[in-house]
């Protein structure tokens, strides 16, 4: 595995886990938008690229977009939300999102 992809790692591992946990708390709330169906759409698509990192795969590239996309898509929604687990869920899929950018270049 490449040491480039430590961060993209720790930053998808955190999403994740924030993505979870919004799924969780928004459980049976009503919501404006597609939160939460965006966060299980954002941990599957993190999921995926940390598979693809970790057997080195030649479509790194391509994954690191597609999963920047979907964490933006998941922020977007999870931002117009003012519950303090959907915040966090936002930073995490912000950050999520500039790493995997930095490696899809």
């Amino acid at each position: 595995m490449k040491a480039i992809y430590r961060d993209v790692i720790e930053a998808c591992q955190k999403c994740i886990v924030d993505c979870r946990i919004c799924l969780t708390e928004m459980a049976g709330k009503e919501s404006i938008n597609d939160c939460p169906k965006c966060c299980l759409q954002c941990a599957d698509a993190c999921d995926n690229l940390l598979k693809m990192m970790t057997s080195d795969s030649a479509y790194v590239k391509q994954y690191a977009l597609l999963c920047a996309e979907i964490c933006d898509y998941c922020a977007d929604h999870c931002e117009e939300h003012k519950h303090e687990h959907c915040i966090e869920c936002a930073k995490s899929c912000r950050a999520c999102s500039e790493a995997c950018r930095k490696i899809a270049a």
